[in-house]
């Protein structure tokens, strides 16, 4: 159930970085040059101009995009002092001996109590059983001990891992990152809604609403072309595990903040206020324990 009380919008997945500062080899690939440049909480917060069912922006969950336990510092030190970010979801080594350890690092260090998740790049790895591996999964049980989520970032064709992972971790708290990447601009989803179907049906599992439209056509994606997605994950995980997340500044290459905004609104057409709610804010308070009075640790 969302807290109703909460009055403001949660954007469960943003990114902010400085190529100046830190490489992000990524954004090297050709069609991204509109993101190589700085992009900080500033820009997130003049880009967020439009509400969502009367709501604005309020909280976001700031999300690792390079494997770098330096910049999952740095993420959680920008936390401690900007009230926009209630909380972070970090990259650790998940391959490495000492996870707990490291773990235990960066809870105690500066704005470690926004640690609340943490993720790896799954997407990029060529390994079809990389989230089967022995040393990965004894660092995701960990991760659970330590109470924090973990962030499913994998293409479509790679949903199928997921599904054994919430099969053999039923108590590590998941959320799949842009719904697995549909393949939208395919057209074909057959096999994607086959296998999100399943892993809905583990009930730790829960999924953003994020990164639908660049997975579409960039220039000429329309609400149709997202609404079957739309569907099949309301469907599959019910409102009550569906989060907002715009996956600023990404969204820049086909739309933008606003535009997505736009979008979710049209789609939240037909659910209840309680559902919307969940939506747009109560889903993700719950799963990154998101407490606008006060900051609760989730490392123990």
């Amino acid at each position: 159930m969302s807290d109703t009380s909460h009055p403001g919008l949660v954007d469960a997945h943003h990114h902010v970085w400085n190529p100046d500062d830190r490489p992000q080899p990524w954004l090297d690939v050709p069609g991204h040059e509109p993101l190589r440049r700085s992009f900080d909480t500033d820009d997130l917060r003049s880009a967020a101009t439009r509400p969502i069912a009367g709501r604005r922006l309020e909280s976001s969950v700031v999300v690792q995009c390079v494997p770098s336990s330096s910049e999952t510092r740095d993420l959680l030190a920008l936390a401690d002092e900007d009230p926009l970010i209630g909380a972070v979801v970090g990259w650790v080594d998940l391959t490495g001996p000492a996870i707990g350890d490291v773990l235990d690092e960066l809870c105690a260090g500066p704005g470690g109590s926004y640690l609340r998740a943490v993720r790896h790049l799954v997407q990029d790895e060529q390994d079809p059983r990389w989230l089967r591996r022995p040393t990965v999964e004894r660092a995701l049980r960990t991760v659970g001990e330590r109470g924090l989520g973990y962030d499913v970032l994998i293409r479509d064709h790679q949903v199928p891992q997921a599904v054994g992972l919430a099969e053999r971790l039923p108590e590590l708290p998941l959320v799949l990152d842009h719904a697995g990447k549909p393949p939208i601009a395919g057209g074909d989803l057959t096999g994607w809604e086959r296998d999100v179907r399943r892993l809905a049906g583990h009930p730790q599992v829960r999924c953003k609403l994020s990164g639908l439209i660049t997975e579409a056509d960039h220039e000429q994606w329309t609400l149709a072309d997202i609404r079957p997605v739309w569907d099949v994950l309301l469907s599959a995980f019910g409102p009550y595990r569906l989060m907002f997340g715009s996956d600023w500044p990404v969204c820049v290459l086909a739309g933008g903040w606003n535009r997505w905004a736009a979008t979710v609104e049209e789609l939240l057409t037909g659910c209840s206020a309680d559902e919307t709610e969940a939506i747009i804010a109560g889903t993700a308070l719950d799963f990154y324990r998101l407490t606008p009075a006060e900051r609760t640790p989730a490392c123990s």
